[in-house]
């Protein structure tokens, strides 16, 4: 859980994952909890394990579920897709189940806009952790709220000291 806090403080949307042969689970009503809780504006459904369920009425009744767990935390669980995928058949090269992980990410592009960055503002980055790497140094992560940075520009690190530290970015992930 605390994983999922730390990355959905910085989404602009999600992928929810739900097993179509178990439903909506303890940890999955947690995340649509938390979610929520930290502003992810957007959620897409993803139902797996679509390919383990024959009865059409067991999927649009876990469908159902879902749909009422995201309204229940006011997500509008009517209106948002629920894609039904299998990710095992789809790396297994299936066709059918590579094409529904393909409907998935339309879903996505569809359902989550494009979010506005400011990139005409000077870079800031606030830090999140600081990593120490053997063979590459230290490694700060973080969400960039504005501007655009690049591989050997010259960043301020401010906020730590009483002066500002120059450094030099050598790598952007």
């Amino acid at each position: 859980v605390k994983n999922m806090i730390t990355g959905a403080a910085q989404m602009d949307g999600a992928i929810l994952v739900v097993a179509a042969t178990d439903g909506p689970m303890p940890q999955t009503r947690e995340h649509v909890l938390l979610a929520r809780q930290v502003g992810v504006p957007y959620i897409v459904v993803a139902l797996n394990k679509a390919d383990m369920v024959d009865d059409e009425e067991i999927m649009e009744l876990v469908e159902m579920e879902v749909r009422e767990l995201l309204s229940a935390q006011d997500y509008p669980g009517d209106d948002l897709p629920i894609v039904r995928v299998s990710a095992l058949k789809a790396l297994e090269g299936d066709d059918k189940w590579a094409e529904a992980i393909v409907e998935l990410m339309d879903a996505v592009d569809e359902a989550i806009p494009e979010p506005e960055r400011d990139v005409e503002k000077p870079f800031l980055m606030p830090v999140e952790d600081v990593f120490t790497i053997t063979g590459r140094g230290t490694v700060v992560t973080g969400r960039i709220e504005r501007g655009i940075v690049k591989v050997n520009e010259t960043v301020d690190i401010v906020g730590i000291r009483p002066n500002k530290t120059s450094t030099t970015v050598t790598g952007v992930e």
